[in-house]
């Protein structure tokens, strides 16, 4: 990745259901570390998209009576619609049924084959549809995926192409141990260590076409389609123009990848040992974050704790959203969700905390006359160093508090002055240093609540400062 140029991108979820408030969590927590980079004068691409191949996209889309290729824009679009409910500003949105995408996913291939890492053998494994991944006996609890208990194990035997994984245990150890920060947290780096060092099994790497036809064709074999997993993967530097626009390319990858923990195999290990067989770059940095939870349970449309991020942005406004994600929520380790915790959250923090900060202060200037110095918008050493230094660790609920203390001691410096009993220029100039400070408060906000940063930061530009509607009204 060049100087001054920054890529990250999230996992693309698959188009099988309605986003959730977990995914949600994601995006929004990349979206903060995207437009950091971009207050920092990076040019900055941000990817998202969705997966739109395997199993159970094509029997969803049989399920529902349409072409799995109909059903997937379907999805797609609803997950598009996250951009304007939660103010997100990734600007490449990519889907594996792309054009540009499969011819990418065609030469990868190629290049995996041409290395001597693909072969064809018959086999005989445990697989969750609900993953799209083998499973090994040690992995089920009772015969069932913990992850996906509603669903029966299957059984699939038959002959397909597999991936010389085995291969690279000693190249993705050595490349572990050159890079200790390629995993955040350090407990998750740590894991992937531990089970690639116990030895790694090659993994099939294509379906028969003849019975699960929604995939992507392999090179030379029309009989076959890729994996989803082989093929999904491909998406991190798809979407860069490779193999056809190398520069691009050059310019940004490696980047950072943010990723849930069912999705620690795949990128720190399987998807890296791809790139080393493909003669490509490893990743830069990968981003595990922890689950969500709803009300104590796993997040599950028919527990009824499947949430709807963007009902949510429409009932309380997108970065009351953003916030409690991002503030309330443990990066490493998730948390739970629940209305109760939300609203309290709401009141506290943001309509009775920031917002009654900005009114405050803004209701006293405007009894002034006194014109406030034009405000420049530039990064602050507080943002710069405490709160950067805070989301490099991707602990964005720790740069939260910073600000919040912020917040909170600017409150405790006006309760100590008691501005209001000062009139004309005696007023203004009391004010001004809180003025400043809110100003700056603005500014490192823009990365984690963007749309009332600029709200702020337009009030309070000056040379004058006028009362607004309330940022965030409380709820009753």
């Amino acid at each position: 990745m060049s100087k001054n140029k920054f890529y990250i991108t999230t996992t693309l979820p698959y188009v099988n259901a309605d986003p959730h408030i977990g995914f949600a969590m994601e995006i929004v927590e990349a979206d903060a570390v995207a437009r950091l980079h971009q207050q920092m004068g990076e040019e900055v691409i941000f990817n998202f998209g969705t997966d739109e191949h395997g199993l159970k996209i094509y029997r969803k889309a049989l399920e529902q009576g349409k072409e799995p290729q109909d059903y997937a824009d379907e999805y797609a679009a609803r997950f598009d619609n996250l951009k304007k409910a939660l103010n997100l500003s990734y600007n490449y949105f990519i889907r594996t049924t792309d054009m540009h995408h499969k011819s990418a996913a065609f030469e990868f291939w190629k290049r995996c084959k041409a290395n001597g890492d693909i072969y064809k053998k018959n086999y005989r494994v445990k697989y969750c549809v609900g993953c799209e991944l083998e499973k090994t006996n040690s992995e089920l609890v009772d015969e069932k995926c913990p992850i996906h208990p509603n669903l029966e194990i299957e059984i699939i035997e038959e002959e397909n192409y597999f991936f010389k994984f085995s291969k690279y245990r000693q190249p993705l150890l050595d490349f572990y141990k050159k890079n200790p920060d390629f995993v955040i947290p350090e407990g998750k780096f740590n894991e992937i260590k531990s089970f690639v060092q116990s030895g790694l099994e090659d993994f099939s790497i294509s379906r028969l076409k003849s019975k699960m036809p929604w995939g992507i064709d392999v090179p030379g074999d029309l009989q076959q389609v890729m994996y989803v997993w082989f093929d999904a993967l491909i998406n991190y530097i798809s979407t860069l123009g490779w193999p056809e626009d190398r520069q691009k390319f050059t310019d940004f990858w490696p980047g950072l990848q943010v990723a849930g923990l069912d999705n620690l195999r795949q990128q720190s290990a399987i998807w890296q040992a791809m790139l080393m067989s493909a003669g490509l770059p490893n990743t830069k940095q990968i981003f595990i974050h922890g689950f969500m939870t709803v009300n104590g349970q796993k997040i599950s449309k028919s527990l009824g704790t499947s949430i709807d991020p963007i009902a949510m942005a429409d009932k309380y406004g997108t970065d009351a959203v953003r916030y409690f994600l991002l503030a309330k929520v443990h990066p490493y380790d998730g948390s739970d969700f629940s209305y109760d915790k939300f609203e309290e959250a709401y009141n506290s923090d943001l309509a009775n905390g920031l917002g009654n900060l900005a009114a405050r202060v803004a209701k006293l200037a405007e009894k002034t006359s006194y014109q406030f110095p034009v405000n420049s918008y530039q990064l602050v050493e507080k943002f710069a160093s405490e709160i950067g230094g805070q989301l490099e660790g991707f602990r964005f609920d720790e740069a939260m508090k910073i600000i919040w203390r912020w917040i909170t001691e600017t409150d405790k410096q006006i309760e100590e002055v008691k501005p209001w009993t000062l009139e004309g220029a005696a007023l203004g100039d009391a004010l001004m240093p809180w003025v400043e400070e809110i100003r700056k408060i603005g500014t490192a906000l823009l990365p984690f609540l963007p749309e009332t940063a600029e709200k702020i930061l337009a009030q309070y530009k000056g040379p004058e400062i006028k009362s607004v509607p309330p940022l965030f009204p409380r709820i009753k």
